[in-house]
């Protein structure tokens, strides 16, 4: 068994709400869109309590997305304002999903598990841009 998730009392485990069999499986109808938001706020939870980087994301859409309605009259300036606020967090959870299966598969260092990791790190961090390139064009015009 994978040595860091035994000695790691905050690492999910088999019968965490993180874990479990997908959502489609065994449920049809509402009970399964009931059963798949359930998984996304236990990954929410998970990524808040875990991710210190998702944390300070949220605390930026925290303060931004109230300032892109001070900021802007026009819908889609906001849009574009707070939509590019949520790609970043999306982002990070796509990076954080990444590492935790990365972390999870082994404790030894790999060269493509290192590639793994920096990739989505340049994801998050070019989301991050993207971000700071709208606010700029938009706070600018």
């Amino acid at each position: 068994m994978n040595q860091k998730l035994v000695d790691n009392p905050a690492a999910p485990t088999a019968d965490s709400p993180v874990s479990g069999p997908p959502a489609a499986k065994g449920a049809t109808g509402i009970r399964r869109v009931v059963r798949a938001a359930a998984y996304s706020a236990a990954g929410l939870r998970y990524a808040y309590t875990h991710e210190a980087a998702f944390r300070q994301e949220l605390l930026l859409l925290a303060i931004l997305a109230p300032l892109a309605f001070w900021i802007s009259d026009d819908a889609v300036e906001r849009i574009l304002m707070i939509g590019s606020l949520l790609l970043v967090l999306i982002v990070e959870l796509l990076n954080s999903a990444i590492e935790a299966t990365i972390d999870r598969i082994s404790d030894e260092r790999h060269p493509l598990a290192k590639a793994a990791k920096d990739i989505g790190s340049a994801a998050v961090m070019i989301s991050l841009f993207l971000s700071a390139l709208i606010w700029g064009i938009l706070l600018l015009s």
